[in-house]
């Protein structure tokens, strides 16, 4: 009769130590998801850091290798067609879309032939020579880890820079 018994409480004890196991590996597995997730958010996100920090050096060189004495005075962004796509398919969360935006702070004769919205100079009271520009860069991305990445809302960083020049 102990026999019996033994031999029930084993398979009672097997069982419940391969529930307990089961349920530690499916936790397991859970929190590594989420690391895994917020790994590669973070890392998007620190994409989009190192882009918007690129892009403004880029503007500010743009601006100051910009020659004020002629007829083209403003620089008003860094490419003409003012988004620029960045990876392989920005719309499937697979890349960046970077806006860079210049305005101009300084006195009027310097920045008179600039767009009307890039002027922020009336009335700025400043030796001819003083020039600042406001970098704007917008990095917008869309989360890699959406079920639907096409769908997905997109996310934006937005770096705002004063520079004088």
């Amino acid at each position: 009769m102990m026999h019996k018994q033994r031999k029930a409480f084993s398979m009672i004890t097997a069982l419940f130590v391969i529930i307990l196991m089961a349920s530690v590996a499916g936790f397991v597995m859970n929190l590594s998801g989420k690391i895994v997730q917020e790994s590669t958010a973070e890392y998007q996100k620190e994409q989009a850091v190192l882009f918007a920090k690129s892009y403004t050096e880029l503007a500010i060189m743009a601006v100051m290798s910009n020659d004020r004495n002629t007829t083209n005075v403003c620089v008003s962004d860094i490419e003409a067609i003012n988004v620029i796509p960045i990876g392989a398919s920005v719309s499937n969360a697979q890349g960046y879309n970077v806006e860079t935006r210049i305005a101009f702070i300084g006195p009027n004769s310097d920045i008179d032939s600039c767009a009307d919205t890039r002027e922020l100079g009336n009335p700025v009271t400043a030796s001819s020579d003083e020039l600042n520009i406001i970098v704007d860069v917008y990095v917008r991305y869309k989360d890699i880890n959406h079920p639907t990445p096409s769908s997905a809302p997109w996310i934006t960083y937005h770096r705002r820079t004063l520079q004088k020049i």
